[in-house]
């Protein structure tokens, strides 16, 4: 009796789907004023693998939803993006979308040159799709889509685009159809911020090639965020090779702002050697001091919080957290990570979270906006890397 009041209280803290239950989502788009059918239309899941499109009575059906929270995206031409949260379980949902006439606005003109648009798109290739070894088998197939704008005075880079940038992901055997809405690259910060949906559709392959596929997929996921979220509500955490510790530092106060030390080395560059040698040895200065990790890992329920909405989850910790994944060792050099000189070189991330928790549900996918700040080794995942939010090892 004792042991079975143990595992219900368990099942009650940690719960999870069990089974490869699925669900349906089916429902009519309409234009909101007319009520009539909005044909051809993109609904889609966000960051998943379901999407289609509206058929002519603007009638869609999307099949083998598997459980969790989804962001429901439909997009046309001459309308206004819709989105919706729609909380799966097992049972169908049905939806009826009215969708609002899109108010065209004029767009700034920007008169750039080709080498400009060419050194702004090579950047952005960098930052957005990434620089890994799977980025090298990425193909972006309609880069022109973008709008880029670089801001010298602000150092800042910005892209969006009015359709899908579709890129081919040779690596791990998605087409991502990424609609952008917002990128900004800022150098002085070297903070990047984006806003956007996607879709993943599975490329066509050989036995060989799936097989391939299947193992780089893999490889993307273990040890991703995607992981250790999941990780962290089914208690599994040490099981599935991860360490969650608090961790404590304070701004080291003689690093003067990044704004500052590119103004001044922007200043010198042109004028005053010494000086230019002396910033740049200011600008190595680490940004942080007092550094400090927990040597005891937390516990699953030390940081995990129910809440009131089914399949969503809380994480919360007083000041910052340090996870460490001890299946993979990390071969990139984080200058702005400690690291204390007894810790095998394993992959290690840290997270900032704001407004005192973050929200994830039932797939591993951070809810929460804005959402927590990664440094270390998730800080280096980007699109060419990225898994759908319904990834299951083994697909």
């Amino acid at each position: 009796m004792r042991l079975y009041r143990l595992s219900l209280i368990l099942f009650l803290l940690f719960p999870f789907v069990a089974l490869a239950q699925t669900a349906t989502i089916t429902g009519k788009v309409m234009h909101g004023e007319s009520k009539a059918p909005v044909a051809n239309a993109s609904v889609f899941l966000n960051n998943a693998t379901y999407g289609t499109s509206t058929a002519e009575d603007g009638s869609f059906t999307l099949s083998g939803v598997k459980p969790g929270q989804y962001e429901l995206i439909v997009t046309v031409v001459g309308y206004e993006d819709y989105s919706q949260t729609v909380q799966v379980g097992h049972d169908v949902i049905k939806l009826d979308i009215s969708l609002n006439q899109k108010v065209l606005m004029l767009r700034e003109v920007v008169i750039s040159s080709n080498a400009d648009w060419k050194k702004n798109y090579e950047q952005f290739r960098r930052e957005f799709i990434g620089t890994t070894k799977n980025s090298e088998l990425c193909k972006v197939l309609n880069p022109h889509i973008l709008n880029l704008v670089y801001n010298r005075t602000k150092q800042q880079l910005s892209a969006d685009g009015d359709e899908f940038l579709v890129v081919e992901n040779r690596a791990l055997g998605y087409r991502t159809k990424y609609l952008l809405k917002n990128f900004v690259s800022d150098a002085i910060e070297h903070t990047i911020q984006y806003t956007g949906r996607a879709l993943f559709e599975s490329l066509p392959g050989s036995p060989e090639q799936k097989k391939l596929w299947k193992l780089k997929r893999e490889e993307a996921y273990y040890g991703s965020p995607q992981q250790f979220f999941r990780a962290l509500y089914k208690n599994k955490l040490q099981e599935e090779g991860f360490e969650a510790h608090d961790f404590t530092r304070t701004l080291n106060r003689e690093r003067p702002p990044e704004e500052v030390i590119q103004q001044k080395i922007k200043r010198y560059k042109e004028t005053n050697r010494d000086s230019l040698i002396h910033w740049y040895h200011i600008a190595n200065y680490t940004k942080w001091n007092n550094e400090n990790v927990v040597k005891i890992p937390y516990q699953s329920l030390e940081i995990l919080r129910q809440t009131q909405q089914a399949g969503i989850y809380a994480i919360t910790f007083p000041h910052f957290l340090y996870v460490v994944y001890t299946k993979k060792h990390e071969l990139t050099e984080f200058k702005d990570v400690y690291r204390p000189l007894d810790m095998e070189n394993f992959e290690t991330s840290i997270i900032t979270q704001y407004g005192g928790y973050t929200a994830f549900d039932q797939n591993g996918i951070v809810i929460s906006n804005p959402a927590p700040l990664y440094e270390g080794t998730w800080s280096k995942a980007k699109l060419c890397d990225l898994l759908p939010v319904d990834y299951e090892p083994g697909d």
